[in-house]
This record gives C-alpha cells, structure tokens and sequence, in this order.
C-alpha cells in the first residue's frame, strides 16, 4: 500500500537503477540527506507521541527549547499504539539547540487532577520564562469540556493550574443552535500581544470530526477571555482544527490549520493557510498547503524563518508515511513542492502510520528543528525525534531545487 520511493523523492533525489542481480539502494532526498536525526525521548514499553497537542517553547534565541509530549504503555493496536488507560503529559528540555535532550514527568501538570481555580493576579506573558500549556477536552489526558490552561515562570520547572478560560464558555458563540456548550478542543498555540495581553488560537467542537477554528483574547492578564472571530467562516462544512499562528514581519498573522471531511474517513485530508491584517478580527483564506492522505490527515507546524519565509511542516499518513516540509515566499498564498525531512518510518502489522503531529522553530544555530513522533526498525515503539535542517540548505523561494 505505501510505496518506499515516491514521484517526489524520484524528482527530488533520482533513482539508482539496479544492474542485473544487484539489490535496489534506498533513495534519500538531497534535504533530508543534509538534516541530522535526534532522539527527544524514547521507552521500548511506552507509546510516546502528539508533542503538537502538548506545547513547544523557545528561549535564548533558540539554545533553550521545551516540548510537551504524551506518554502511555506501548501496545500495537489498530490506529494508535497505545494501551487504554491513563495518558501522562511529560517535558523534554534541551540547552544546545536540539542536539540532546532531558526529559521528565512533571508535577502540579496536566493530568494531576488538580482543580480549576481562578488566577490569583495577571499573568505577565512578556515575563522571560514564561510559559503557556493550553488543554482541550479529549485530546490525550484531558476530559474538561470548558479547556483550561497552565503557566510556568521558569521556563517549565514548575507549573500552576489549571486556570479556566474565564468568560470564554459564556460567549455566544461557543453555544450550539440549541444553546448547549461546544466542547474546547484547543492545543497549545498563542501569540502573546503585550505585557498583559494574548490572543489565543483555538477550536471548538460542534460533533465529531466538526471542530472549527477561532480566535479569542485577553487585554487582562487572562483574567477574562473574550472570543474575537472564527478564523474558518462558521458556515464551513469541513473540519478546521489545531491551529498554528505566527506573525509576520509585516505584523501580519498567518495560520496553518487541520482540515477533513467530517463524514468520509477516506477522503484524502489537508491543511489550509489563512491571514489576519488586523490582529485576527478577521481572515482571508491564503491558499491550500499540501494534502496528507486519509487517517485523518495530521496537524501543520507553521514557522517564520529569518528571511521572512513561511516554512510548514506536518506528517503524511497515507502514501509517502514522512514528515515533510513546504516553503512560501508570498506569506502563504502559494507554497512550493513537498521536501521530505525523514522518511525511514516503520510501520506496525496493522500497516498503520502513527507518526507526526510536529512542532518546530529555529535554533541558535541557525537551523530549522522539526519535533515530532515516529518509529523505526531499530525503535518500533512510538517515540519522539526531532530533525535538524541547516537554513543554508533549504532551496531559494518558495519552491523545490
């Protein structure tokens, strides 16, 4: 069902063609072939995985990194390798750029089983450790339809929470038809505005598979929060959800979302681009990034890099089974070709790609750093990795040398 070499790595890497008796060499991209593979965290008896749902932080122009990921016991199963039960949030922290890693459980975190409670003052989101974990219902750990969030102030030594998006489940707009709550299906992206201020990007379900991507706001240090727009128009028939935002040099704001047909499991998914000129009050769509097979697709990483490129990176589940980046020289109106980062992936007997869900920026050595989860032949159990691509070696523009 999954081919080992694609159109895309052919017209990217070209094809060794065996002589008579000789067995086919693997083909690799030139990119991929120029990046650096690092374990963030493994367990052979753990299914490690979704870090995209769970929170990536970058300090010291890029030496310090912080990424949340989801731990549970190991099992392969259809869909997702791990056994029912309980699902932990775990941090893995590195000092040097992404070359290595330490990771721990932490305390008072998500998952504890602590209360929602109110904050006791603002929160300084300009403060130089802060940190910001959002949850959402039903993704890995959380069951609070509302969505509540944690902070940190030393760069996640230690967290409070959880807090409530106050006021927010009392907008209109996260009322059904018939007046009944929509579940806060949120992950973890914000851009924070000011010393007191914040816009969160968001989503909220109106059914399975028909969450719909909003914005909302804090002018007070979180200590209200007011919804601000549907990035997706409402009349949207598609699943829009797991947005990420990053802003522009301009100030512009450019997201990356997850799309599906709610009602066809195999219709090919994707991910759209939209922008805001006016601090997300209101959206244009840009255009279409890339399209990533069946199995309910997999959610983008959105990054500005230095040259003021956007870079989205994301998982294919269906054929190519590969984390794989795009580039846009037109702040995301046209994107170019799928460049493969890694492509080694191995799946389980029940041919499942459980891989993917990344996050990513730009480290202190000027590189790109793709987190995501994944498995080999060498490490079957889903664990998390991270890619290293020099800038230097990404093509020019938009588009694929």
């Amino acid at each position: 069902m999954r081919a080992t070499v694609t159109p895309l790595l052919l017209a990217l890497g070209g094809m060794l063609v065996p002589q008579a008796g000789q067995a086919t060499a693997p083909t690799v991209a030139p990119l991929e072939a120029e990046s650096r593979h690092v374990v963030v965290a493994a367990d052979p008896r753990s299914f490690l995985g979704w870090p995209s749902i769970n929170g990536f932080w970058i300090w010291e122009g890029g030496r310090e990194m912080l990424v949340g990921y989801s731990a549970g016991r190991f099992a392969e199963r259809a869909h997702h390798n791990i056994k029912p039960g309980p699902v932990q949030s775990r941090l893995a922290r590195s000092r040097d750029g992404g070359r290595s890693w330490t990771t721990w459980d932490p305390t008072d975190f998500v998952g504890d089983g602590g209360e929602r409670q109110e904050l006791p003052a603002p929160l300084p989101f300009t403060a130089e450790g802060f940190a910001l974990r959002a949850v959402g219902t039903g993704y890995h750990g959380s069951s609070d339809p509302l969505g509540s969030f944690f902070t940190s102030l030393d760069r996640g030594d230690t967290w409070t929470g959880p807090f409530g998006f106050a006021g927010l489940p009392d907008e209109p707009e996260m009322k059904d038809g018939k007046g009944k709550l929509r579940e806060n299906t949120t992950r973890t992206s914000y851009l924070v505005t000011g010393p007191e201020s914040c816009l969160f990007f968001m989503s909220a379900r109106r059914g399975q598979y028909r969450d719909k991507c909003f914005v909302a706001s804090t002018d007070d240090g979180g200590r209200s929060v007011q919804f601000r727009s549907w990035i997706v128009p409402p009349d949207d028939p598609h699943r829009a959800v797991m947005p990420a935002a990053v802003r522009r040099p301009d100030g512009e704001i450019v997201v990356a979302l997850r799309r599906r047909v709610p009602d066809d499991a195999q219709a090919s998914c994707w991910i759209d681009a939209y922008a805001s000129a006016d601090e997300g009050h209101t959206w244009s769509y840009r255009g279409r990034v890339d399209e990533t097979g069946t199995e309910n697709g997999n959610p983008p990483a959105l990054v500005g890099l230095p040259d003021g490129r956007l870079a989205c990176c994301y998982g294919d589940r269906a054929a190519r089974d590969g984390i794989f980046l795009k580039l846009s020289d037109d702040a995301g109106r046209t994107w170019g070709e799928a460049l493969p980062l890694r492509t080694d992936y191995q799946p389980d007997r029940f041919d499942d790609s459980d891989l993917g869900y990344p996050v990513a920026g730009v480290n202190d050595r000027k590189e790109l750093i793709v987190i995501y989860y994944w498995a080999t032949r060498e490490r079957p159990a889903q664990h998390i990795a991270a890619t290293l691509v020099p800038l230097a070696a990404l093509p020019s523009g938009g588009a694929s040398r």
